[in-house]
C-alpha cells in the first residue's frame, strides 16, 4: 500500500510542476494579448479628452493597465492600478514588479508605453486551482488505473492458483496426471510436472521393492549369525568369550544398522496412527546396558513401528556416547523426551545440530540416529530439537498430533 501512495505522490508532483509551467505561459499569453489590443484601441482614443481621473478596470478585474509617456509620467491608467508607474524607465516586455507581473508594449504615439498587468495573488489563485484539478484528477485516474491493474493481476494469476490447488491435492503415486492446463502458456509446467511426477513415482517403487526384498535378504542371515554366536558362546572355552562376546555385540549393532536403514524407506510411507503406550513401545525395544525408566503416563498416538526405529537409533546413540540410564517422558501431547547421562556434546556442536535439523543437511552432520529421528517426526508433522542441560544429552521428538486419551 505504501507504494501506491508513493507513487500517487511522485504522479501528482510531476502534473503539478507541469501545470504550473502551463499555467504561467497561458497567463503571459493573456498578458499579451490584452495588451495589445489595449494597445491597438489606445492609439485611437484622444487623451486630452480625458479627464485626470482613472479609467475603469475591467469588470472582472483581472488585469490593470498603465499608459506612460516620456519613463514615468503617467498618461492614463485603470482604477486598479498604482498610482506610481511600474518603471521609471521604458521597459518593454515581460517583467515582474513588487506583486505584479507586467508585460510593456510601446503604442506608437509620442514614446507612449503602455503596461497590462496581473496581480501575483490572482496569478497564484489562478495557478493554485488548475494545479488543484490537475492534481485530483491525477490522482483519480491513478487510483482508477491501480485498482483496473490490480484486478488485471488477479485474473492473470488466478490460474496459478487453480494450479497450485491441483498441486496440494496432486499424488504422482497414484499415478493420477495433473490434468489439462487451463492456459495454454501453463501446458508446459503442467507436462513438466506430470514427467517429474512419473520419475520419482518410479524411484520411490524401486526403492520399496528394494527395501522388501533386502529386509528379507540381509535380516535372516542376521538373525542367523547371532544365533549361531550365541551358541558358541554357550560352548567355547572362557578364554574365548569375550572375543565372541565382542564379536556379537558387532553384529547386534550391524543388525540396528541394517534396520535403520531399511525403516529409512519407510519414513516416506503413508504414516499409520495407532493409540501406544510409551513404556510398552520401549520394552520391545534393543537396549542392553541400558536403564531406561518412563516417567508418568505416557500415551501416544503414533506409528508405533516408525517411532519404535526411532528411538532404538537415539537408545543406540545415547549407549555409545557413554550413557547408562535414560529417561524417557511425555512432557507435552505428541512429544516424546528422551534424557541421558552420557557424555553430551559441547554447546558449540549442540547449536551446529540444531542447524543441520533445522535445514534438513543430514549428510555428515547428524548421523544415522538424529537423522532417522527428525525424518519420523517429520513424517508425523513434527521435528526434532535438542534441549539445553547441563549434562548429558536430551532430545525431543514432536510428534504433531500425538496426543492419545488415558485409559
Amino acid at each position: 500500500m505504501l507504494w501506491v501512495v508513493a507513487w500517487g505522490l511522485g504522479v501528482a508532483l510531476a502534473v503539478g510542476l507541469a501545470a504550473q509551467h502551463e499555467v504561467d505561459e497561458l497567463l503571459d499569453e493573456s498578458l499579451y494579448a490584452t495588451a495589445m489590443v489595449l494597445a491597438h484601441a489606445i492609439d485611437r482614443v484622444d487623451l486630452e479628452s480625458i479627464d485626470d481621473k482613472p479609467l475603469p478596470a475591467s469588470e472582472d478585474g483581472e488585469f490593470a493597465w498603465q499608459l506612460v509617456n516620456g519613463g514615468d509620467r503617467m498618461l492614463a491608467r485603470s482604477s486598479n492600478a498604482p498610482q506610481l508607474a511600474w518603471h521609471k524607465v521604458h521597459t518593454p516586455g515581460f517583467s515582474d514588479v513588487s506583486a505584479w507581473r507586467v508585460f510593456g508594449v510601446a503604442t506608437g504615439r509620442e514614446g507612449r508605453l503602455l503596461y497590462v498587468a496581473h496581480t501575483a495573488q490572482e496569478r497564484r489563485e489562478a495557478r493554485g486551482e488548475v494545479i488543484q484539478s490537475a492534481v485530483l484528477a491525477a490522482l483519480s485516474i491513478g487510483l482508477i488505473g491501480q485498482a483496473w491493474l490490480r484486478l488485471r493481476v488477479r485474473r492473470e494469476l488466478e490460474v496459478l492458483d487453480v494450479l497450485s490447488n491441483r498441486l496440494a491435492g496432486h499424488d504422482p503415486l497414484a499415478g493420477h496426471a495433473l490434468g489439462t492446463a487451463d492456459r495454454a502458456e501453463l501446458a508446459p509446467v503442467h507436462r513438466a510436472i506430470d514427467d517429474l511426477g512419473q520419475r520419482l513415482a518410479r524411484r520411490v517403487a524401486h526403492e520399496r521393492a528394494f527395501a522388501s526384498h533386502a529386509a528379507h535378504a540381509l535380516r535372516t542371515p542376521l538373525a542367523g549369525m547371532d544365533a549361531q554366536l550365541a551358541v558358541a558362546l554357550r560352548e567355547s572355552p572362557a578364554e574365548l568369550q569375550p572375543r565372541l562376546q565382542r564379536v556379537r555385540d558387532a553384529s547386534g549393532r550391524l543388525q540396528r544398522v541394517v534396520r535403520s536403514l531399511l525403516d529409512l524407506f519407510r519414513v516416506g510411507a503413508e504414516v499409520h496412527r495407532a493409540p501406544v503406550e510409551l513404556k510398552a513401545l520401549i520394552a520391545h525395544l534393543p537396549v542392553e546396558g541400558l536403564e531406561v525408566t518412563v516417567e508418568g503416563p505416557a500415551h501416544l498416538d503414533v506409528d508405533a513401528d516408525l517411532v519404535a526405529a526411532a528411538l532404538a537409533n537415539l537408545l543406540d546413540n545415547a549407549l555409545r556416547y557413554g550413557a547408562r540410564q535414560v529417561r524417557a517422558s511425555v512432557p507435552a501431547p505428541g512429544v516424546v523426551r528422551l534424557d541421558d547421562d552420557g557424555r553430551g556434546c559441547t554447546p558449540e556442536r549442540r547449536r551446529d545440530l540444531r542447524a543441520a535439523l533445522a535445514a534438513q543437511h543430514y549428510d555428515g552432520g547428524t548421523g544415522l540416529g538424529l537423522m532417522l529421528a527428525d525424518l519420523v517426526a517429520r513424517a508425523h508433522g513434527g521435528s526434532v530439537s535438542l534441549p539445553d542441560v547441563d549434562s548429558g544429552f536430551s532430545v525431543a521428538l514432536a510428534l504433531g498430533d500425538g496426543a492419545a486419551p488415558g485409559p
